[in-house]
């Protein structure tokens, strides 16, 4: 089985940085979603926005690593919303209750209408 290549971009907007996830998150996306989560965070905004419409595997170790960027947030009083699961992830998200302290958006474009809203 081959393995998709993790890549992480940052966008900044108003109060916001959206972290852009594309291919597979795992044990190998560790030091790459690190590295994206801390160059959102120097851009200091009330929300980081996870956007996964461009990943396509998340195995236990990514939801791992999705929980410990959920345990930053919240330590420095800041919200992390979701958005582009897919209905499997969506799924794995309320079983996991990671839902529970999140909100998951459709898309982008609803998830920054409701944040920028609030």
């Amino acid at each position: 089985m081959t393995s998709t290549t993790f890549a992480a971009q940052v966008q900044s907007k108003p109060g916001v940085a959206v972290l852009q996830l594309a291919g597979e998150i795992n044990a190998f996306a560790e030091e790459e979603l690190n590295r994206a989560y801390s160059e959102a965070e120097q851009l200091a905004p009330n929300t980081i926005v996870l956007n996964f419409s461009s990943v396509g595997y998340i195995n236990s170790t990514g939801i791992a690593l999705i929980v410990g960027l959920l345990a930053q947030t919240r330590k420095a009083h800041r919200s992390m919303v979701v958005c582009g699961l897919s209905d499997h992830y969506m799924e794995i998200f309320q079983i996991t209750r990671l839902a529970d302290f999140m909100s998951i958006y459709v898309d982008e474009a609803s998830a920054l209408q409701a944040v920028l809203q609030n």
